[in-house]
């Protein structure tokens, strides 16, 4: 095996530490570019000689820098419009009917990244107040990036960003611009909360498990055993007539046995043995 090789799948081995994810082959052509601004701060030209430095005792910040250079944070609000409308449209609702007598909804976005997925959660709730009236809404948003936690909070995204995702009338409702970008108002911002945290490790972020998951577009990354490991854990979070939504790419099919397919709701699944009723037909 070749240094740089071996360079590659020392780094390789510890996102996959860190974090579950597992640096396929396919994805390795990405390492030098995402690792180019350590590169330049630190001085050095290849991964060899990063390798070198995190030989290092007192390489932990660095090792942190590299992980989090590595993690995938791509994400925009409202991601996958049609999906994310069965919220508002069937899931909501269906878990509104199940938690009228508690009024009381319980959300988790794990492998939230810079938080848009919450905040467009957020701005369901916000813009059907009337709908939620005297109802507990609980959203919280981990990820395993501090870098991407700090961001979450501030609240504050550029141009680009709220221009994924967001129409210009929702911009501006929910939207102050600053100096520094353009922040989630307060009244949503108080909706929500963040913290860092790492899926396969610890135990879930609630106190009791949650009506509603969302863990979209994080499992694409893990291996089959550590996806089993994440559904695993992804199970003992969710109420038994609850419901866990993936990405749109993505399916518990073949890779667990803990969640079945929902009637007819694409990328949503429940906890299995508890089936859900088929939704309503609309009237001609």
């Amino acid at each position: 095996m070749e240094a740089s090789e071996a360079s590659h799948q020392i780094i390789a081995d510890l996102l996959e530490a860190r974090t579950g994810q597992h640096l396929t082959e396919s994805r390795r052509w990405r390492v030098n570019s995402a690792l180019a601004g350590i590169f330049r701060t630190h001085g050095i030209t290849n991964v060899d000689q990063l390798v070198c430095l995190l030989a290092d005792p007192g390489s932990a910040d660095l090792a942190q820098e590299v992980v989090e250079a590595l993690l995938n944070n791509e994400t925009y609000f409202f991601r996958d419009k049609p999906t994310f409308d069965q919220l508002p449209g069937e899931i909501l609702p269906e878990l509104a009917r199940r938690r009228r007598d508690v009024r009381r909804l319980s959300i988790w976005s794990a492998g939230c990244s810079t938080g848009q997925e919450v905040y467009s959660l957020a701005m369901l709730f916000a813009e059907q107040a009337m709908q939620w009236q005297g109802w507990t809404i609980d959203i919280i948003g981990t990820d395993v990036s501090h870098r991407a936690i700090a961001a979450a909070r501030s609240g504050i995204y550029s141009q680009f960003e709220v221009q994924r995702g967001l129409g210009v009338a929702q911009m501006l409702r929910h939207f102050d611009e600053t100096e520094r970008g353009w922040q989630v108002r307060e009244d949503v911002r108080r909706m929500v909360r963040f913290a860092q945290g790492n899926l396969l490790t610890g135990t879930h972020p609630g106190r009791i498990p949650f009506d509603l998951v969302l863990c979209r577009n994080v499992l694409l990354y893990f291996d089959r055993q550590v996806r089993g490991d994440a559904f695993a854990r992804l199970a003992s979070a969710v109420m038994p007539d609850g419901f866990l939504m993936l990405g749109a790419g993505e399916t518990v099919v073949g890779h667990t046995d803990r969640f079945v397919p929902t009637s007819r709701r694409a990328s949503f699944f429940e906890p299995a043995g508890v089936p859900l009723p088929a939704p309503m037909q609309k009237s001609a």
